[in-house]
């Protein structure tokens, strides 16, 4: 399976995947220092506590590698199917099941890695610069780091497998629109808030997805054998 995986990223190229989280990352930053440093300014700073920039942050860094493992999942596995490529897999002497499995690995691994690597790196950006322009006065404690942690973990986890949710809308038809869209949806399941209730600090409703996803890709793969290329 891990020689499977590293096979398949090297056809793919993980390159324009890092270079995207990258910029993802500047981007996220950068929105999170406009809303808190604009929000301060012009109404006396609506983000009140620590809490709430990572509920933020760490929606956006989610919506963001769900978004982007659709589009693995499209690169991966759809294109091929549009293609006809993917028959030169299956001409492996390897089973299909295998082929299949290891695409959706990398796709869930990916997403998890990437998760938890860019809400760290988000939240540290964001505490560092709040220690100089004060967008939240109020300073995380050191019991908070342990906690936090957990929560990305927990979150990331559950995101990975939510992720992987597209991929029955993009087999439907072999779609990659409607894999892309499928993963917005999934977005505003799990990210949507106002300021009264937000869903992205409820971790039963990703983790429902997560569910529903693992149970998708253990269907396809398991059926993997006797769909139609074609």
């Amino acid at each position: 399976m891990i020689k499977l995986m590293k096979l398949e990223i090297a056809k793919m190229g993980l390159g324009w995947y890092v270079k995207a989280a990258i910029i993802a990352n500047v981007v996220i930053v950068t929105l999170m220092f406009m809303i808190g440093y604009f929000e301060g300014v012009e109404v006396k700073n609506e983000i009140t506590n620590i809490g709430e920039l990572y509920i933020i942050a760490g929606a956006m860094v989610r919506s963001t590698f769900i978004v982007m493992a659709a589009v693995l999942i499209s690169k991966l596995i759809i294109d091929e199917y549009k293609k006809k490529t993917i028959l030169v897999m299956f001409m492996y002497p390897v089973s299909r099941k295998k082929l299949f499995a290891s695409k959706l690995a990398i796709v869930a691994i990916l997403t998890f890695v990437a998760i938890v690597i860019s809400h760290i790196f988000t939240l540290s950006m964001l505490i560092g610069i709040n220690h100089f322009f004060h967008i939240i006065e109020e300073a995380p404690v050191p019991m908070d780091y342990a906690a936090q942690l957990a929560s990305i973990v927990s979150f990331a986890f559950a995101a990975a497998g939510a992720s992987l949710v597209p991929l029955y809308f993009g087999m439907r038809k072999h779609s990659v629109p409607a894999t892309i869209l499928s993963s917005l949806l999934i977005v505003i399941l799990t990210s949507s808030s106002n300021p009264v209730f937000s869903l992205a600090t409820i971790i039963y409703i990703p983790l429902a997805l997560a569910v529903f996803g693992v149970a998708i890709a253990w269907s396809t793969v398991r059926h993997i054998e006797n769909r139609d290329v074609l």
